[in-house]
């Protein structure tokens, strides 16, 4: 799994940072989660081939988070897109970027999805073989959701030597790394736990922004690989916090901690703070490891 920060400021960006917009590549597949302006021009930076992105995720419908979708689906008509796009988004997102296509002249001839959100409880907007995505139910100005992709179980490992012990034949071995237990030509049934070791542990990725403090979504963080929080304040903002529906970096902290994740990545930070580091102070008094997301770094996963 890896994640590729291609803009991780608030909406204020200064001349060498972006807002808000991200690659993760997962099982295969190359999710954009957010598109806020320019991220076409970093996707290029970032040497990320437009083909692949089948799937945008956008969390919320404020301007440095999808301000970037309208030119980017642009771009992909001049090339002569033909594979579908599916966008899942808040409702208004359809309309929104119809709107402008359609001022535009730039109808798409390839297949272009919006799956609107409108609940305020975590649900599952897709799900394949690999992968399943959840949202997650943040508290901001507007409506918004973060979002949880975890890989899917994989197949068990197969104890080669305990197989062959039991004289198994080799056209019994992928039902068995699928889990099944064998039946011997005499009746014995051998339980798969015999036969197989357990699968390396799934991982996963929760992205939260824009969001107030939201204590409440522990239970659905709990236990993740690795968690973007978003830490637009420090602690001492901690009103401006509250009242812009944002979290300081102590806060992301407090919820790493309480979920017990494995690693917490910062960022959408106010460009009223001269120097990043102090995101990371504040919130490693509270949960380590914190790493800072920045513009154009990756995470390998």
């Amino acid at each position: 799994m890896k994640l590729t920060i291609l803009g991780c400021y608030s909406a204020t960006p200064k001349a060498n940072n972006n807002p808000t917009a991200q690659v993760l590549e997962i099982k295969g597949h190359l999710f954009l989660i957010d598109c806020g302006e320019g991220t076409q021009v970093r996707l290029r930076n970032s040497q990320v081939r437009f083909a692949r992105i089948k799937h945008i995720f956008i969390s919320h419908l404020h301007g440095d988070h999808f301000f970037g979708l309208p030119g980017l689906i642009a771009t992909f008509q001049l090339l002569g897109r033909q594979a579908e796009l599916h966008i899942y988004g808040p409702k208004g997102i359809k309309e929104a970027i119809t709107l402008l296509l359609k001022l535009g002249s730039s109808w798409t001839s390839f297949p272009l999805y919006f799956h609107e959100l409108t609940t305020t409880c975590s649900e599952v907007i897709f799900e394949d073989e690999k992968v399943v995505v959840k949202t997650i139910p943040l508290k901001h100005r507007v409506y918004a959701n973060g979002f949880l992709f975890a890989e899917q179980p994989g197949e068990r490992k197969l104890n080669r030597v305990a197989a062959e012990e039991y004289n198994i034949d080799i056209c019994y071995y992928q039902n068995i790394k699928n889990g099944r237990d064998v039946v011997l030509d005499d009746g014995t049934v051998l339980a798969n736990s015999l036969l197989t070791y357990d699968p390396s542990p799934a991982k996963s990725y929760a992205f939260c922004s824009d969001t107030k403090y939201v204590p409440e979504n522990v239970s659905l963080l709990r236990g993740v690989t690795a968690l973007y929080h978003e830490s637009t304040f420090l602690h001492q903002h901690a009103d401006l916090a509250e009242k812009t529906g944002h979290s300081t970096a102590r806060q992301a902290a407090e919820i790493a901690k309480a979920s017990e994740v494995g690693m917490l990545i910062l960022g959408h930070y106010s460009t009223r703070y001269s120097s990043l580091g102090v995101f990371k102070d504040e919130a490693e008094t509270v949960f380590e490891p914190v790493f800072l997301a920045e513009d154009g770094k990756e995470f390998v996963i």
